[in-house]
């Protein structure tokens, strides 16, 4: 679960981590009176869960009622890469006199919590290691021992933080990192973590993502989910306990098993093609799920042909020929499926299929062909 910007400084002030002071507001009127609350300057921020808010305006200072009333009015409803900005968070201005980066993750591969801290805050940090990559520095951190003051103490050092706040980075980093692992995130970062006129280090921005899994531990994030503007077709699939991303494209892809979906997403794009989400339906889906994932990729108006992509190891392709025949009778389709079947009983499921292939159901071989069908009936060719 992704956080709000106002939601992720909340969540660090659980933990000690200095935010700036301010104030939620859905109206311009509660803008208003959030600004007078924590004292002018302030800044009047969007509040939405994609980055570039600032380049699209969504970003502004204020130094008087006035223009507080006219930049909550002109960011309200505004659209920043497809978010609708509903909600605005007001703060205190700060006077910065530096902007670092400093995040916590989980480094899968290593299998190892992951710190990393630049002094090149304020961009994006993927910019900065490609750009910079001796500019970041990362700490691995083993899990069963923890962040000690060591580690930070050396971190700082090594990012070239300076030398008469070292040591409250460092503090800032080690609550950081217990927020990171007892709040139970996938992911906390700050960017930036400024260092102000007065010589005082804190946050003034939160990106925190929450490990759903860990939902159990936390009542209180309660509040968090009923603020959620889920994808409308992304909570129709967890209602039907399908494993689904929405995407932008046209292609809607159903596959068995997360790695299959990836590969058959990178096929679509590699003919040209852009899928319309991610849908894995698992290693032993049965007729019945088939026909639920039909009908969800089905339900999206910007679905113009749809790619089923089975490779059968547990799953077996007589049970989603079944699947698909029994949607296509229960469901009017408004797509072209493209099927690719191959693996357990195979066979047996090209044979269900035989009597129903007509150009609303397109039977190919391989997956790069069935790839290219898909495209090619998405663009109306």
């Amino acid at each position: 679960m992704d956080l709000f910007e106002y939601q992720g400084k909340q969540y660090f002030e659980r933990y000690g981590i200095p935010v700036s002071k301010g104030a939620v507001a859905d109206t311009v009127d509660e803008a208003v009176e959030a600004a007078g609350r924590v004292g002018y300057p302030v800044v009047v921020k969007a509040q939405v869960k994609v980055g570039g808010r600032g380049k699209a305006g969504g970003v502004k200072l204020a130094s008087s009622p006035e223009e507080v009333k006219a930049h909550a009015g002109n960011i309200l409803g505004m659209d920043i890469k497809g978010h609708v900005v509903e909600r605005l968070w007001v703060e205190h201005a700060t006077d910065i006199a530096k902007e670092w980066y400093a995040s916590f993750t989980l480094d899968r591969a290593a299998q190892l919590h992951l710190l990393m801290l630049s002094t090149r805050g304020g961009v994006e940090i993927e910019e900065v290691a490609k750009s910079e990559p001796d500019a970041l520095v990362r700490v691995h951190v083993d899990p069963s021992e923890g962040f000690t003051e060591g580690q930070a103490s050396q971190a700082v050092m090594d990012a070239g933080i300076d030398d008469s706040v070292r040591s409250e980075t460092a503090e800032l980093l080690t609550k950081l990192y217990r927020c990171f692992v007892e709040g139970d995130c996938d992911l906390a970062e700050i960017n930036p973590l400024v260092l102000t006129a007065e010589g005082k280090v804190h946050a003034l921005d939160a990106k925190v993502t929450l490990d759903d899994n860990a939902g159990f531990r936390h009542p209180e994030w309660a509040e968090f989910a009923a603020t959620e503007t889920t994808d409308i077709r992304e909570k129709s699939a967890k209602e039907r306990g399908l494993n689904y991303i929405g995407l932008s494209g046209d292609v809607g892809i159903i596959a068995n098993g997360a790695g299959l979906a990836m590969s058959t997403l990178d096929v679509v794009s590699q003919v040209g093609g852009s899928a319309a989400n991610f849908l894995d339906i698992g290693g032993g889906a049965s007729a019945e799920l088939m026909a639920s994932a039909l009908e969800l990729i089905n339900s999206d108006p910007s679905v113009k042909s749809i790619l089923v992509n089975i490779f059968g190891g547990i799953t077996r392709c007589d049970e989603i020929a079944n699947g698909i025949v029994e949607a296509m009778s229960r469901v009017d389709l408004k797509s072209p499926i493209v099927l690719r079947l191959d693996g357990t009983n195979a066979v047996a499921g090209r044979e269900i299929l035989a009597g129903h292939i007509s150009d609303r159901l397109v039977a190919e071989r391989t997956m790069l062909d069935a790839a290219a069908r898909a495209v090619s009936l998405a663009a109306g060719r």
